[in-house]
């Protein structure tokens, strides 16, 4: 009888340390989930041309529709010939945050 509540007890201590781990571990995980989406970060890559049609992908960071940053990627261009014309309409060109 000794050895069957010496088990009990540790299986009571068991289960209430893995539900306490569970509980706290998925507070955390929510807030920093919460956090990101009221702050409305986002990324995507665009490629950016200049008017001698040299075009470099470039990861637009954005912040709702503000912008924070614009950094190309090393080793992401082409330069297409003079009489290319870009296949985007010019608002999908010109727009970077939304």
């Amino acid at each position: 009888m000794d050895k069957t509540i010496t088990i009990l007890v540790i299986l009571i201590v068991i289960l209430s340390t893995v539900i306490l781990f569970l509980s706290v571990n998925s507070l955390i995980t929510g807030r920093v989930i919460e956090e990101r989406n009221l702050n409305n970060d986002f990324s995507y890559t665009k490629a950016i041309c200049d008017e001698s049609n040299y075009c470099q992908d470039n990861i637009i960071r954005c912040n709702g529709n503000k912008l924070i940053s614009i950094t190309p990627i090393t080793g992401a261009a082409v330069q297409f010939p003079p009489n290319w014309q870009d296949p985007r309409n010019q608002e999908d060109i010109d727009k970077l945050c939304d």
